[in-house]
């Protein structure tokens, strides 16, 4: 009989990997040390909003092909919302300004001669300096190559790689941004249709997991922290988890799905990313949805970053937030919800408001950082990793966490570990 594969880590690297695994003929066993899957992907009822929220707002594009296709595989795809059009839509609280970006479809960047169709005060030629990020070197940044001035950095570039990147553009690797730019707009705006998760994070690409999984004889086992894998030559041959060591026979694998603190400390040899950046996200219930405000908008000139408008709700996140952290909580409300007043119809009394802070949302996405993210493979020929902190050649994005299990789980099967 074939040998087990036990994926310990349900986040969406990990469910990505169980979900890639159970029609492949294989036992699978799935582990969670926290009460609930998705990792920092999830949705929750908040008791100060009495509503479902999601812990962060993650935006999906129509590029992201191997999300959207583990999406569809486990039947999550009637959560999302998929825009008939790549559209942008931006405001300059300084200045009042409104635009909203529209690349063509096609791969051919025909678009940018067409003043309606791009960035305000931009001309066709500012367009080609991304493509001077296309053959960076693996130190260099995207403020190596782009200087930080001019209307398409100040309002486009920037404000796309900060989000992205979760990283000041400036110090980000200019690799990765080269990479994000290739699979998208370097596609055409087909690739850039923005995919929202408008019946929640959980809706789309959690539930619907375990679900699939549980139709196949894979649950969870929730509360299952991993303490310790013993390994015996070049192999990993039990799991220690609190109260239970689980062997591993001759033919079972191994993929460690887990942030990158556990799993270094799991493989005292591993060298994994250890600098972090803050994202933090603001809801709003209101009883209303304000007609004036797009479903995703681009905001420069003010703390918010971009609004996301749901049936109820509007939420704000703001990237590379680590200056906010400490910052009073109401305060930050309460500045935020200005600007939100401002574009969405004027100054209104604050409506029940939360604030949720994720102080290690992503590694930081720096060439620094960048050269510690492992591969999927280790020195243990029957573990792999999967995160999206290993090396995907991605920043630490939902597409890039579903690539990493799909990768981990590939290997588990091929057993070429």
């Amino acid at each position: 009989m074939a040998g087990t594969v036990h994926v310990v880590g349900a986040g969406l690297a990990g469910l990505a990997a169980a979900v890639r695994l159970a029609p492949a003929g294989r036992p699978v066993a799935l582990y969670e040390a926290a009460p609930q899957a998705g990792g920092r992907c999830r949705s929750y009822h908040d008791r100060t909003l009495d509503m479902v929220i999601d812990n962060g707002n993650h935006l999906l594009l129509s590029a992201n092909t191997a999300a959207l296709a583990y999406v569809r595989a486990i039947g999550g795809e009637g959560a999302l919302t998929v825009a008939p059009e790549s559209a942008f839509a931006f405001a300059d609280l300084a200045t009042g300004e409104r635009w909203t970006l529209r690349p063509g479809a096609g791969r051919l960047p025909a678009w940018v001669f067409d003043a309606a169709r791009r960035v305000p005060g931009t001309r066709p030629g500012d367009y080609l300096a991304p493509l001077r990020l296309l053959f960076a070197g693996p130190a260099t940044t995207v403020g190596d190559r782009i200087p930080p001035h001019g209307a398409l950095y100040e309002r486009l570039l920037h404000p796309l790689l900060l989000a992205a990147l979760n990283t000041d553009p400036q110090a980000a690797s200019a690799r990765l941004a080269a990479g994000l730019i290739r699979e998208t707009l370097g596609k055409g705006g087909a690739a850039c249709r923005p995919v929202v998760a408008t019946g929640g994070l959980g809706g789309a690409l959690v539930d619907p997991a375990l679900a699939h999984l549980a139709r196949r004889g894979i649950r969870c086992r929730f509360g299952a922290s991993l303490k310790a894998v013993e390994t015996a030559g070049s192999r990993a041959t039990a799991l220690l988890f609190a109260g239970e060591r689980v062997p591993l026979g001759g033919q079972d694998s191994v993929v460690l799905a887990v942030p990158p603190r556990v799993a270094a400390a799991l493989l005292p040899d591993l060298r994994v990313p250890d600098e972090f950046r803050a994202i933090l996200n603001v809801h709003f219930r209101t009883e209303t949805d304000p007609p004036s405000v797009a479903a995703i908008l681009g905001i420069l000139g003010g703390t918010s970053e971009w609004l996301f408008a749901f049936p109820g709700r509007l939420s704000v996140t703001i990237s590379a937030a680590d200056r906010l952290m400490d910052c009073p909580r109401e305060e930050l409300a309460r500045t935020v919800w200005d600007e939100v007043a401002a574009l969405t119809g004027g100054a209104r009394p604050m409506p029940p408001w939360q604030v949720v802070r994720e102080r290690r949302a992503t590694i930081a996405a720096t060439p620094e950082q960048e050269a510690r993210r492992p591969s999927a493979r280790t020195p243990l020929t029957n573990l792999a990793l999967a995160g999206d902190w290993t090396d995907t050649g991605l920043p630490a994005t939902i597409e890039g966490a579903v690539r990493s299990g799909e990768r981990a789980a590939h290997l588990a099967l091929a057993r070429a570990l």
